[in-house]
């Protein structure tokens, strides 16, 4: 995004506005229940599966450990948005705070990103189960799975934080109205009346690298997948095989399509529309989605249920 070289005196804004997804007064009130509904459904079953989780004792594996971590970034990134903008559908001025804005920018990074590398050590987890089943768990030990998990937070966090100042430190020198429903890098780049290319150029090298470092992980993981899978000779040991990463290489799939749309296209079709869209999209309808996608095709996910409410009804 170019700037030219005017002078402007910058302006310290209490409180931004945001545009919202549209600005149509008929729409407000139906796109609230909409939205409150896919967040009720996201939080609900994403504290479900942890609940499942942590209640029974045969989900006490690499592979649910982290599915619980997923579980847990999907229920609190969709809680970053959520709130705020189901508040924004009923209020008359759509106003969020200056530190507000500034926090949710970096706990949405913060978690989108960890999100990325989590669906990657997830696919490492499949990779191993299945090219080096009887190594399993010495290779998938305690202390690798909570390493596994505890860099991407790390990692997400320095990162998130990173941009978060950057952004932060600009100069917003007369329009505060934010075309967005929640507070994101690029639009709140599009306001700043000082050089943002520098910061441009970090936003998508940032995101460059995270997708395709992680991507990159995903992709190899299931070439030695796929190729382990067609040595096995019986059609009902493949059908098992490809069966237990079906429901992970779905979510991958959803969930890194709408990543690459979103920050990876050409600059000449970059439209704030889309984007908006695109962020619905994977801001609340993916994480409702992922627990469907990691329950409705998962035996042990379905046998433990069935355990835990018969415990539950048995119990006085």
């Amino acid at each position: 995004m170019e700037r030219d070289n005017r002078r402007c005196s910058p302006t310290t804004f209490l409180e931004f506005m945001l545009s919202g997804i549209t600005d149509r007064s008929d729409l407000q009130l139906p796109l609230f229940i909409v939205f409150l509904l896919i967040y009720l459904l996201t939080v609900m079953w994403n504290l479900g599966i942890l609940f499942l989780i942590c209640m029974d004792s045969h989900l006490h594996s690499p592979m649910y450990f982290f599915l619980s971590h997923l579980a847990f970034v999907d229920l609190c990134y969709s809680s970053v948005i959520a709130p705020k903008m189901l508040a924004n559908f009923l209020a008359a001025k759509k106003t969020i705070s200056f530190h507000a804005c500034a926090a949710q920018l970096g706990c949405f990074l913060t978690f989108m990103i960890t999100e990325c590398f989590l669906l990657a050590g997830m696919a490492y987890d499949r990779y191993v189960a299945i090219c080096s089943p009887l190594r399993y768990q010495t290779i998938m030990s305690q202390r690798v799975c909570i390493q596994l998990v505890a860099v991407p937070y790390l990692y997400s966090f320095c990162v998130a934080l990173f941009h978060t100042m950057l952004t932060f430190h600009l100069s917003f020198c007369s329009a505060n109205v934010i075309n967005h429903f929640y507070c994101d890098d690029l639009p709140l780049l599009a306001l700043s009346c000082s050089d943002t290319s520098t910061k441009q150029i970090l936003t998508y090298v940032f995101a460059g690298f995270n997708m395709i470092c992680s991507l990159l992980i995903v992709l190899i993981s299931y070439v030695f997948i796929f190729l382990a899978i067609l040595r096995i000779r019986s059609a009902q040991g493949q059908h098992k095989a490809f069966s237990t990463c079906a429901s992970h290489l779905t979510a991958v799939t959803i969930f890194y399509g709408t990543l690459i749309f979103m920050y990876l296209q050409p600059s000449t079709n970059h439209s704030l529309v889309t984007d908006k869209i695109a962020s619905v999209f994977y801001t609340l309808v993916i994480p409702m989605l992922n627990p469907l996608i990691y329950s409705l095709r998962n035996k042990e996910v379905k046998h433990a249920l069935k355990r835990t409410m018969q415990r539950m009804v048995i119990a006085p």
